[in-house]
């Protein structure tokens, strides 16, 4: 692989670490005028738009029959279920938590992957999950004495990193029959589709709400989602998807220090505390071992998974 192409892939990795991590101060900000159905309908409405657009325009014709059951399902889970999840958990802990507790999901990646794609279950992986859901117990009693509210905003974060561990583990054997663009443009149309319901809703709010509500639905279709999967899908060509989700493990340190920067949260020690100790669970997890073994989630077909490199 040439230089230049190293530092594209570089460079699309960072853009894709930031867009993420911007997600979480985002949908919380939104939050505050903005019910989590709602928000989820305006997203994946603004980046299914954009993206079915971009796809008619590169005439990549229709993903293979054999994609659509993976597309399906992320449409339901990843950019459904996790967006209402994520939404509405941000409505009861503040990012940074959100983000830390959503960066189990690599843990749970590799647990299934092991399971359902036959890849092994290393021992590493197993003292990694122990560490992780220690480190959620401790960020779920920081947050106990704000009431149950709090502990429901932790289990939905948590539920958010299960779905986006199940769609992240479909993604792969999906992107053999499928490009990026196709997986995330179907699958945000997917997710619009059945939040329909919540559009009286979403206008409704929207006509109440400040313009910054407005905008944070469009930065989150563009950026967050539209652009950052993009990128993923660029830097996943010409990286393992194990070394490349390797990079979302800065997100929470990323969100953290945003948080703090433009909305005032300032987690407490014994939060941090937890928070690191899941990380430290997810490195662990992801190390090599002693015969130096790959990390537990495995590459993607390369040659499937292109998408638009990023304009310089």
């Amino acid at each position: 692989m040439s230089e230049r192409i190293h530092t594209r892939a570089a460079l699309a990795i960072g853009v894709t670490v930031l867009c993420w991590a911007s997600a979480f101060v985002s949908i919380r900000d939104a939050g505050q005028h903005l019910d989590p159905g709602p928000l989820t309908l305006g997203r994946a409405a603004v980046a299914g738009i954009v993206l079915l657009a971009v796809w008619a325009v590169r005439r990549e014709g229709l993903p293979d029959r054999r994609a659509w059951p993976g597309i399906l399902t992320a449409g339901v889970l990843w950019f459904g279920v996790y967006m209402v999840a994520l939404n509405w958990g941000e409505q009861l802990v503040d990012a940074g938590t959100a983000a830390l507790i959503v960066n189990i999901g690599p843990i749970l990646i590799a647990l299934f992957g092991g399971w359902v794609l036959k890849e092994g279950f290393p021992p590493r992986l197993f003292i990694g999950i122990a560490i992780s859901f220690a480190g959620v117990a401790v960020v779920s009693l920081s947050m106990s004495r704000d009431g149950a509210a709090s502990i429901a905003g932790v289990l939905l974060c948590l539920v958010s990193a299960l779905t986006y561990a199940i769609s992240a583990v479909v993604q792969k054997p999906t992107l053999r029959h499928c490009t990026t663009l196709q997986f995330t443009a179907f699958g945000n149309a997917i997710a619009a589709v059945l939040c329909l319901p919540f559009a009286p809703l979403l206008f409704s709010q929207l006509e109440s709400a400040p313009t910054s509500a407005a905008l944070h639905v469009l930065y989150l279709g563009l950026v967050p989602t539209a652009l950052a999967f993009l990128t993923w899908g660029y830097a996943l060509r010409y990286t393992t998807a194990g070394k490349l989700g390797a990079t979302t493990y800065v997100v929470p340190a990323i969100v953290v220090g945003m948080s703090w920067l433009f909305l005032g949260e300032v987690p407490t020690w014994l939060t941090l505390a937890g928070g690191a100790l899941a990380l430290l669970g997810v490195a662990i997890s992801r190390s090599r071992g002693r015969q130096g073994e790959p990390a537990a989630v495995p590459p993607v077909e390369a040659t499937d998974v292109a998408a638009p490199a990023p304009k310089s």
